[in-house]
């Protein structure tokens, strides 16, 4: 397997992933009120989620503690296991699944009101044929008149040659203090290698971890043509509803 594959990107992270969150349980019902109003607002009476790259269930589980009937997976197994945990430990019923955004329809059978891919998930998706197959999949779940709902970076202010620090912030937790930073190192204009540190301080045993994948710096207009190309109608950017950029369609 690849090092950078998103799928072992994500294994290797699920047990540390809510430490990219200053307050991750907070940002799993904050996320889900934001998304849950998308929704409402945009698709009325919708009742039936699939959360096609759910991680370790962020939204999906703001989501179903929302009222909505939540089906979730991911390319990576570890996080689904965790997302599973997770929505054990609330007592919320979700039905988890390991899939890849490109052959959801291997795995879910639908039809589905809103299919969502949040997190800057579909950046890791590294052609431009690779994200319409996904938006195709997702389009292909969804009943006539269902939405797709996607958030991703703002790609379109980042200088695209040579290496960036992205800092994170110091998490405090029971294990210690961690410091969280990204560096990304752009190999062409619109690719980049992103290495994830965690670095534990432990006076006694110190601790560096780093967590490596490749990202698709794609521009937000362009992402909503590749949605527009996969059949989705009435494409939408909303800029100011969830603390990413925030894509949605509709199956016509």
């Amino acid at each position: 397997m690849n090092d950078l594959e998103p799928s072992r990107f994500y294994d290797d992270l699920a047990e540390v992933y809510h430490l990219v969150y200053a307050h991750w349980e907070q940002s799993v019902d904050r996320q889900g009120q934001q998304l849950a109003g998308i929704i409402r607002e945009r698709w009325p009476s919708s009742e039936l989620v699939l959360d096609a790259a759910c991680g370790i269930g962020t939204q999906a589980l703001g989501l179903a503690a929302e009222g909505f009937r939540v089906t979730a997976s991911d390319v990576s197994s570890a996080a689904v296991a965790r997302a599973r945990r997770e929505a054990q430990a609330r007592g919320l019923v979700i039905s988890f699944a390991v899939a890849d955004l490109r052959s959801l329809s291997a795995v879910h059978a639908g039809p589905f009101d809103v299919v969502i891919a949040c997190d800057n998930s579909i950046p890791h998706l590294l052609t431009d044929a690779e994200i319409v197959r996904a938006c195709e999949q997702m389009r292909s779940l969804l009943r006539p008149g269902g939405g797709c709902l996607v958030s991703a970076r703002d790609y379109g202010p980042e200088e695209r040659t040579g290496s960036r620090f992205i800092p994170y912030g110091i998490r405090e937790t029971n294990q210690g203090r961690f410091f969280l930073f990204q560096v990304w190192d752009f190999i062409d204009e619109d690719h980049y290698d992103l290495s994830f540190f965690f670095v534990r301080d432990d006076p006694a045993a110190p601790e560096v971890r780093v967590f490596r994948t490749r990202y698709y710096a794609i521009a937000l207009p362009r992402l909503a043509a590749l949605l527009r190309s996969a059949g989705f109608a009435s494409v939408e950017i909303l800029t100011d509803r969830f603390f990413q950029p925030v894509l949605t369609g509709t199956n016509p």
